[in-house]
């Protein structure tokens, strides 16, 4: 199940030795390079991944798809064998933004091994299973079919596993991937979960198989993720207490670690918990999360866009409706209107400078996320609309006068992104806050 931030790229290992075979010649050092690797598929396939780790999945795509046509001849049938290149050649595809391909991918591996037995090593394993669990355009039981096929596996593998560590086989190395396989199935049980809870959640069934399901994950691995599931459920329950100790503990496991700690639930993980944080009435902590999420990663769309939606719920502002992300905030934004005017000179400074921090926050946060939309070209009407309206909303409390510092920004943004081209950077760019608050306070609600 993978997840993806390429970094630093690095070059491929070179062969030592490149003589020719035919009459111990020497050949020219490039050319017989190219020649042992391109006959070679575990060279190939080596490479391709190479590319894919580095961030280059048009360049992995053709290498391996290379390896796949010497593993997989067209005269013959396929064989396991051929289980390596397909995996990857399904990841490739779904960095390139071809899941419809990844799938049909995953198939032929599940084909060629139906029950996950054989050996990771040689291209085997639960991955073909969980991916296509995601990718099944039928969802709901199909996808369970494929998580329950993947489980199976993964089941099996930590049994061999914990006997192995039972008798003190590989002491250093097993203790290790026992863990990773835990997490593994954990992440899948979950999996599970958040497909009787959407796809499923009319069946007479779903409650009760989504507390098995949350159960048996916390039995294996009570991570940050997997509590973040169960509170998710929890939610869905009306259990809005349990709820939030729950993600008070999920919580505590991550968020005094040093950015580096890979213990440290990933992006998109934290993303989801900023909304079940925002579900569930703790604000505080989700604007902590988000200002960790866009000093880590400034271009995200969705990281400012909650932030902005944050601050706004944290100065009053209603909370959205189902037709849209956002809703009728306007009856609240009335009443602080209305609360400015009935306050006394006394009360006016306090009240009013806590909530427009808070508003003028949310605002910058907003027109942030709206900026990085349209450079972006991102696709999400739901969440542009969101913006637009709550941005307008805050106008009508602040003024129009941020339209001036709005333009500015824009201008800066593009002396910025015309520096970065001049300084070679690619796709940085400068977003106005840096994705935290300094000096402003933000304990007001």
């Amino acid at each position: 199940m993978a997840k993806s931030k390429p970094s630093n790229r690095s070059k491929g290992s070179r062969r030592d030795k490149e003589r020719s075979v035919l009459n111990g010649t020497q050949v020219p050092r490039s050319k017989a390079r190219k020649s042992q690797v391109a006959l070679n598929p575990t060279a190939l396939l080596t490479q391709a991944t190479a590319f894919l780790q580095t961030g280059q999945p048009d360049a992995a795509l053709p290498v391996a798809q290379r390896a796949l046509a010497l593993l997989q001849p067209a005269s013959s049938s396929p064989t396991p064998l051929s289980l390596p290149a397909l995996n990857l050649l399904g990841e490739i595809y779904l960095e390139i933004g071809d899941p419809a391909s990844a799938a049909n991918t995953f198939l032929q591996a599940a084909s060629l091994d139906p029950d996950g037995l054989v050996h990771e090593n040689e291209g085997g394993g639960a991955e073909k299973f969980l991916w296509l669990a995601q990718l099944c355009e039928e969802g709901g039981e199909e996808s369970i079919r494929w998580f329950e096929k993947g489980t199976e596996v993964l089941e099996r593998d930590l049994a061999d596993l914990e006997a192995q560590v039972a008798t003190g086989a590989h002491e250093e190395e097993r203790p290790v991937l026992l863990e990773e396989k835990k997490r593994k199935l954990a992440a899948a049980l979950c999996g599970m979960v958040e497909v009787w809870m959407t796809d499923l959640s009319l069946s007479p069934a779903a409650e009760s198989a989504c507390t098995a399901l949350i159960t048996r994950a916390l039995a294996v691995s009570p991570t940050a993720s997997t509590l973040q599931t169960q509170a998710s459920l929890l939610l869905s329950q009306c259990d809005l207490a349990e709820a939030r100790s729950v993600l008070s503990r999920s919580l505590s496991l991550w968020q005094d670690l040093p950015p580096e700690d890979p213990d440290i639930p990933d992006f998109p993980t934290r993303i989801s918990l900023s909304r079940l944080l925002m579900e569930a009435s703790m604000e505080d902590q989700a604007m902590s999360v988000l200002e960790g999420l866009v000093a880590e990663e400034d271009g995200s769309v969705e990281a400012w866009y909650l932030g902005g939606w944050c601050a706004s719920l944290m100065a009053g502002l209603g909370r959205p409706s189902e037709e849209n992300e956002a809703g009728d905030s306007e009856n609240a934004m009335d009443e602080i209107i209305s609360a400015k005017e009935i306050m006394t000179d006394d009360e006016m400074p306090r009240i009013s400078e806590e909530r427009n921090t808070l508003l003028i926050t949310s605002r910058e946060w907003l027109r942030n996320s709206l900026r990085l939309y349209e450079i972006q070209e991102y696709e999400d009407d739901r969440l542009r609309g969101h913006a637009v309206e709550v941005v307008e909303q805050l106008d009508r409390i602040l003024g129009e006068a941020g339209d001036d510092e709005g333009a500015a920004e824009e201008e800066e943004w593009e002396e910025d992104s015309d520096n970065d081209e001049g300084d070679g950077r690619d796709g940085d760019v400068e977003v106005e806050g840096s994705g935290h608050h300094g000096d402003l306070e933000m304990n007001g609600t």
